[in-house]
């Protein structure tokens, strides 16, 4: 598919084809970090509206992974605002999206194993995340948290038959794909700006 372009810069006026790119993986590092910020900013909205629309009361480890999501899309907007063109720059924010997507995984992971364990291997309810960070040390908190109680092996929401932890986990890879090829994949000069040059 290609697009007319008119240019307007002296000698070069006139009309240009340019292929119009399509294609997500060919768009520049911005575009695609602000893409990965709306889906993220999109994921939390939907986890909200399944919080206050559909009375989806999140548990301590659902909390945990829309914070992974908020860390997430802190990295993909700042990433996208700051648009580093060398390629170093790009792959600080590949990193640091790595790390943030990859707490998540890993805490999307400990939940879905915690929904799959047979009824009598599921540990004790404990109390919720409120009360903990009232009453307990933050170390404490967090590994109560990350080990895991009754209430996260419960499933009350299902789509297309997965649960809300194992969608959490598939968008967290999928955002840390999306990340790692943005910030290393190898990107071809700007053909139409190089037709316009002088």
């Amino acid at each position: 598919m290609a697009l007319a372009v008119r240019a307007v810069d002296g000698d070069n006026a006139g009309i240009i084809l340019s292929p119009v790119v399509m294609n997500p993986f060919r768009w520049s590092f911005r575009a695609q970090f602000l893409f990965g910020f709306l889906v993220c900013v999109a994921l939390l909205g939907a986890a909200l509206y399944t919080q206050y629309f559909q009375g989806q009361i999140p548990c301590p480890l659902c909390s945990f992974q829309r914070g992974a999501f908020a860390l997430l899309a802190v990295v993909f907007l700042i990433g996208g605002l700051h648009g580093p063109r060398r390629r170093g720059g790009r792959g600080v924010y590949g990193i640091l999206a790595l790390v943030a997507g990859g707490l998540g995984i890993a805490i999307a992971t400990r939940h879905v194993w915690l929904q799959h364990l047979p009824k009598d291997q599921v540990p004790a309810c404990g109390p919720d995340l409120a009360y903990m960070m009232q009453a307990f040390p933050l170390g404490d908190m967090v590994r109560h948290v990350l080990t895991g109680a009754g209430e996260c092996a419960e499933v009350t929401w299902r789509l297309l038959g997965l649960s809300m932890p194992e969608w959490a986990l598939i968008w967290f890879v999928a955002l840390v794909l999306w990340a790692l090829i943005a910030a290393f994949r190898s990107r071809k000069p700007n053909l139409l700006r190089e037709l316009r040059m002088p």
